[in-house]
């Protein structure tokens, strides 16, 4: 192999190597996948000097470490946590060099869940169907990190960005998730409408990248049973038999079999990747026109 790679010193709870996702699959039920804080992996790349749709890895809660075989630049965005090359500090949200040799530690989320680190070249793993994102629900694309193991890297691109302020995010103390209401809100009941706008919800620890899985007051039902499977597009709020919403995230499944009450649009997803279990959870019935209503 090349020595523009680097090895899994640590992998940490839960990393994978992601881009942009494979959007326009659904029709062979492959879900997008891709990064879950987009504006976090965008803005990664442009610090190293990548296009918005290089691979980079996203980390859950604990970081992750590696180390590099050739001198290259890193950035770390997204949940904010402590970087270290060979022990010593280095800034989050900054290009870093790292030399040859050197490991990289990303360490766990001060706050927030997801990191992103981006490196000058991007991760060159072998795409599926356009794109090297590893979807967890269809086991496309390259397998979760694991201690030892090794990816290429690509060519840097250059020149490497700067910033004179990085959005350093503060703890998700509320997630705030406006939807569309439909398609099939009315399988449930005034009462249950009413409750999925003022119900105090609260995130699940059992959430993932598939969906965001919610605890709070179920939601009541106005017709029992299934439908027939259809599709499920990013951002669905599917409720399944125990009354719970569950905001589909972006390994999704293509198609369901539980209502649909309402669809949050996609630029208000990004909070999601980043709110930790037990996080307030508010649903704001949008107007016409993509206007927020009373809640």
């Amino acid at each position: 192999m090349t020595d523009r790679a680097f090895s899994v010193v640590r992998a940490g709870a839960l990393t994978t190597v992601q881009d942009l996702g494979r959007p326009g699959h659904a029709h062979l039920g492959v879900p997008r996948a891709g990064a879950l804080d987009e504006p976090a992996h965008r803005l990664a790349n442009r610090l190293v000097g990548n296009p918005e749709s290089a691979a980079a890895l996203e980390t859950t809660l604990t970081g992750c470490a590696v180390r590099v075989r050739t001198a290259t630049t890193v950035a770390v965005t997204g949940a904010p946590c402590p970087v270290t090359v060979d022990g010593r500090p280095a800034p989050w949200g900054a290009p870093v060099r790292v030399p040859a040799g050197a490991v990289l530690d990303a360490g766990p989320a001060t706050h927030g869940l997801r990191s992103h680190l981006a490196f000058a070249g991007g991760i060159d793993t072998e795409p599926v169907l356009g794109s090297r994102a590893a979807d967890l629900l269809s086991g496309l694309g390259p397998d979760p990190l694991t201690d030892g193991a090794v990816l290429p890297l690509g060519i840097p691109h250059g020149p490497y960005a700067t910033a004179d302020a990085v959005p350093h995010p503060g703890p998700v103390t509320e997630l705030r998730l406006p939807f569309l209401p439909g398609p099939r809100d009315g399988w449930f009941t005034e009462c249950g409408l009413r409750t999925l706008v003022t119900g105090r919800f609260r995130v699940s620890a059992a959430s993932n990248r598939i969906g965001l899985r919610t605890e709070g007051p179920p939601l009541e039902r106005a017709r029992s049973g299934e439908l027939p499977s259809e599709g499920m597009p990013l951002g669905a709020l599917q409720v399944p038999p125990n009354g719970l919403p569950v905001l589909f995230l972006h390994d999704h499944p293509t198609t369901g079999g539980y209502p649909v009450i309402g669809v949050v649009p996609e630029r208000y997803l990004a909070p999601a990747a980043q709110a930790v279990p037990g996080t307030p959870v508010r649903f704001v019935l949008q107007r016409a026109g993509g206007r927020p209503g009373p809640s």
